[in-house]
Order: structure tokens, then C-alpha cells, then sequence
């Protein structure tokens, strides 16, 4: 299992960073983060499509098709819809999440930012991510880019992840930290 989470993270590192290189070298690095992102949602937002994206059952010429359709409709198009196609036709498009995570650590990386993982119970108010913001920045002393995810399971609280650095103030973790607690006990 370790073997191919890190083949996986090696394969979206190698791929985000000749995505991030190509981009700056176009000037269009604003174009292909905003492409992607919206991809992201895309696949967040549809079943079919995470199905389409991960099923070892399609061939490449059928995930490309679908692919290519997809991103026509959803106006995406430029080096981030080419990079998407090339990853189809690779039979890499399992690891296109995990490209996108890459590409977005690496951008912030370049840009001198640090990115943070933030996962809620809820969705959080713009004016909840700005104080977030602001106390990762006054606590990193770096400008620091949220990317914010909602769990429901948390019931209440959050997961910030800094780089290796992870707080966990979830409301699910202190329950399973009580009830571990009292099996001690008892």
C-alpha cells in the first residue's frame, strides 16, 4: 500500500511540476489554477465523473472522449484542458487529484506562500477562512493559502494541516479520545 501511495505522489509531483513550469512559461499560471480548481469541483460535485476518473474498466480512448466532453461543457479549456487530455491518454487520470494537490503545493512553494488543508464540520463563512487566514499567517509569519474541505462526520470543529504539521481540534477526535479513555478506566 505504501509503495503505491508514494508512486502515485511521485507520478502527480513529476506531472505538476512540467504542468507549473509549462504555465509560467506561457504566462498563464492564473489561467491553469483556475481551470483546475474548477475541475476539482467538478469531480467533488459528480459521482459519474470520480467514476469515470478512477475506473481501471474504461480504456484510455473512452476516458478521453467522456474526458473531453466534460471539460467542452464545463468551458474549461487552454494547457489545463491539454494536461488533463495527456493524463487521460497516459492512463494517469486515477492520479489527477492528487496532481492538482501537487500543483497547488508547489505554486505556493514558488510564490513564497505555504498552503493549509482545512477541513470542517461545515461550510466555513468567508469571514471564518479570512481569521483562519490571518492566524495561520500571523503564526506561520508566512502568507498562507486555505484550501478548505467540509467533512460532516467531524460534527464539529476542525483539521488544519500546515505542511507536516497537523491540529486536529475535531469534535469527532475528542469523542474518540474520551471513549478510548474510558475503556482504560472501566
Amino acid at each position: 500500500m505504501t509503495d503505491n501511495v508514494s508512486l502515485i505522489s511521485g507520478v502527480a509531483s513529476r506531472y505538476a511540476a512540467a504542468l507549473l513550469d509549462l504555465s509560467e512559461e506561457q504566462g498563464s499560471v492564473a489561467d491553469v489554477e483556475k481551470a483546475l480548481t474548477a475541475f476539482e469541483k467538478l469531480l467533488q460535485d459528480s459521482d459519474d465523473l470520480s467514476r469515470l476518473v478512477t475506473s481501471p474498466v474504461l480504456t484510455a480512448d473512452a476516458q478521453l472522449k467522456a474526458l473531453t466532453a466534460v471539460l467542452d461543457k464545463a468551458g474549461i479549456g487552454g494547457l489545463a484542458a491539454n494536461f488533463l487530455k495527456l493524463a487521460a491518454q497516459n492512463r494517469r487520470l486515477f492520479a489527477v487529484p492528487s496532481m492538482i494537490a501537487a500543483f497547488r503545493v508547489d505554486l505556493a512553494r514558488r510564490r513564497g506562500e505555504l498552503s493549509a488543508d482545512v477541513v470542517s464540520a461545515s461550510e466555513l463563512s468567508d469571514a471564518h477562512v479570512a481569521a483562519l487566514k490571518e492566524a495561520l499567517n500571523a503564526a506561520t509569519g508566512k502568507s498562507v493559502t486555505i484550501t478548505a474541505k467540509v467533512d460532516p462526520s467531524l460534527i464539529g470543529g476542525l483539521v488544519v494541516k500546515v505542511g507536516s504539521r497537523m491540529i486536529d481540534t475535531s469534535l469527532k477526535t475528542k469523542l474518540n479520545s474520551l471513549k478510548f479513555a474510558m475503556k482504560e478506566v472501566g
